[in-house]
């Protein structure tokens, strides 16, 4: 018997009408920064061979920010969850969380794009809550370039 996937329907200005699952629909306990008061977004997967996913806020139908993750690109991200956000978060494993990064895709010139890997967002899985967490005493840069001058032209 399978079970039924409970779905909610929204248009957004991005990508039109999709249907969302539900249960892929993150709290975030602590704020994206600068959008304090926008607490849930889903993970859309625009186009589907892409390394870039999107974090549809669920309240805000026009904003949506393009994310990653550092292993698509081989990069090496390893760090320590606050206790404190860890305890916000719930988190009882390393299994449960799932970490992804905020990029910035300049329209003009989509291969300068950079990550947010200063600030990540973290998510547990398991429970559905999430934050962004601002990584202390790291040499993690906000804006770290994913390709050289002249790569993927």
């Amino acid at each position: 018997m399978t079970q039924e996937i409970e779905t909610i329907k929204i248009n957004t200005s991005k990508f039109g009408e999709l249907e969302i699952a539900k249960d892929s629909i993150f709290d975030f306990i602590g704020p994206i920064i600068g959008f304090g008061d926008l607490k849930q977004y889903a993970i859309v997967d625009h186009k589907p061979d892409s390394p870039f996913k999107w974090l549809q806020s669920m309240e805000d139908m026009d904003l949506a920010f393009p994310i990653t993750l550092c292993s698509f690109f081989g990069i090496d991200y390893q760090f320590d969850i606050p206790d404190e956000e860890a305890q916000k978060l719930e988190i009882t494993s390393g299994d449960d969380v799932f970490v992804c990064n905020i990029a910035n895709i300049p329209s003009s010139n989509p291969q300068g794009v950079t990550i947010n890997m200063l600030a990540p967002i973290v998510i547990n899985i398991v429970n559905k809550k999430a934050m962004q967490i601002i990584l202390k005493n790291t040499e993690f840069e906000v804006r770290h370039k994913l390709f050289n001058e002249g790569e993927g032209e």
